[in-house]
């Protein structure tokens, strides 16, 4: 797990609701029983700063970091479709039979290149080639992403004459994705089956951790097709349905923990 990844988890699942800041010692802390030391800690939070994620504040407990405005909306947004609330839960709702078309010049620098194609793909875009990109529905914010990358764009709205499934299959291999969430669940199945009632908080708080930190990587594959465009017994389903029942349970325990390392 890498520090960066890590403390975007941090932020979003934990700290977002207690005021998204945290004092440095307390980030050490908290990414500790992951296995992440503090100078890759210190080195993350800085790369966050000079890519306007986090900013410097003093805090009570000494030097901490919060989240910039920028921060604050692509964590809601995450935590939206991680929870499925009703404002992230997009693959419930009723589909149009219209899909979001991007065409676009890509980047010619490798790593902006990079960076676009990631963050398309966590608003639910597909590629059909490198300059066209297709989405169930309009993904929140795209336009202003694709005006700070610099790149030229059109965006249309389009319906596809036999339905859309063949273009569902060239933007997603959703073979490929429904293996990922079966593997999901059968990696995640002992890290946290082992955690009951006697287990200490930080275990608990480690296996919720490592829990959403895994779950957390489907919102940069899933584009959350609506019911129409997957396949019958969606692996997704039952995937969503594991990780609830256990994220739910490992909650309170993990909160016991975080609090006592914000406090300490």
């Amino acid at each position: 797990m890498q520090a960066r990844s890590a403390l975007f988890d941090l932020y979003g699942d934990h700290l977002r609701p207690r005021g998204g800041r945290a004092a440095v010692a307390a980030l050490v802390r908290l990414l500790a029983p992951l296995g992440i030391a503090a100078p890759a800690v210190r080195t993350a939070v800085s790369r966050m700063v000079r890519q306007g994620w986090l900013h410097p504040l003093r805090l009570p407990t000494g030097p901490g970091y919060g989240i910039t405005p920028k921060a604050a909306r692509r964590l809601d947004a995450a935590g939206a479709r991680i929870y499925r609330t009703p404002k992230g839960s997009t693959a419930e709702a009723a589909w149009d039979g219209r899909f979001d078309l991007i065409t676009l010049d890509p980047p010619q620098h490798r790593g902006a290149r990079a960076r676009l194609v990631a963050n398309l793909g966590f608003l639910g875009y597909g590629a059909i080639d490198p300059s066209t990109w297709i989405a169930p529905r309009p993904g929140e914010g795209v336009d202003a992403l694709l005006a700070e990358a610099g790149v030229r764009f059109d965006r249309f709205s389009a319906s596809h004459v036999a339905g859309g499934g063949s273009l569902v299959s060239r933007a997603w291999d959703l073979d490929e994705i429904g293996a990922a969430y079966e593997q999901f669940v059968a990696r995640l199945t002992p890290v946290v089956s082992g955690i009951g009632p006697g287990t200490d908080d930080e275990r608990a708080y480690a296996a919720r951790f490592t829990l959403v930190h895994a779950w957390r990587a489907f919102l940069f594959r899933d584009p959350q097709l609506p019911q129409e465009l997957l396949p019958q017994r969606w692996p997704g389903t039952a995937a969503a349905a594991f990780f609830d029942r256990h994220a739910g349970r490992l909650r309170p325990a993990a909160d016991r923990y975080v609090d006592q390392c914000l406090h300490s």
